[in-house]
């Protein structure tokens, strides 16, 4: 079925209430665990990335709803405002990035050290050409200071038509921050995941 630009946005018809969503949650968690596995993309020791779509958005706002008790369709809204931003249109992918650190230690170590680290990230495509990521405004004023950044950021990355066709086995996922210079080739099983959210029809 095609999902296209106009339709991939959730709508509280697309929220199950609390009772209905306990009898689907056990199946959809498995669901959006193996989604997730496809998804994520770990970039070097402390940097790791994962790639939303519509289904990864949905769980999020269901979890989110069932753990802080949202039930007013008022409420689901404010968080389907927050998150359908994520779930991205053609020709562009969205991603989480995470500062993958447990200690308070890691924490005074890395987090002054990878201040706009949001900004540092970029795919480079076989043809070699390269799409640097995009952060909101509003989201980067709320996540960054000068001398601490945030461990949890949201990207976005826009693609030509040409670069959409470019991408394909061979695409790197790099940081090019001076603290954290690091790449990796997307693995096939993810560039197949991700040539769907760039597609006009990733039925």
């Amino acid at each position: 079925m095609s999902t296209g630009a106009s339709s991939r946005r959730l709508t509280l018809s697309d929220i199950a209430d609390a009772r209905a969503y306990e009898r689907e949650r056990d199946a959809l968690r498995s669901q959006v665990i193996e989604l997730k596995r496809r998804r994520r993309v770990e970039v070097g020791t402390v940097v790791t990335l994962t790639f939303e779509n519509r289904d990864t958005m949905r769980y999020q706002i269901q979890e989110m709803a069932r753990v802080e008790r949202i039930f007013t369709d008022e409420a689901i809204q404010e968080e389907l405002d927050v998150y359908n931003p994520l779930i991205p249109e053609p020709g562009h992918l969205c991603a989480t990035l995470f500062i993958e650190l447990t200690t308070d230690e890691q924490m005074r170590e890395w987090l002054p050290k990878l201040v706009g680290i949001e900004q540092s990230v970029l795919l480079r495509l076989p043809d070699g050409s390269e799409v640097r990521c995009l952060v909101d405004p509003q989201h980067a004023s709320q996540l960054t200071r000068d001398h601490v950044t945030a461990a949890v950021h949201y990207v976005t990355f826009a693609l030509t038509a040409e670069q959409v066709a470019a991408f394909t086995d061979g695409t790197v996922l790099a940081i090019d921050h001076p603290a954290y210079l690091e790449a990796v080739e997307l693995a096939p099983h993810t560039i197949a995941e991700l040539r769907r959210d760039l597609s006009d029809d990733p039925s």
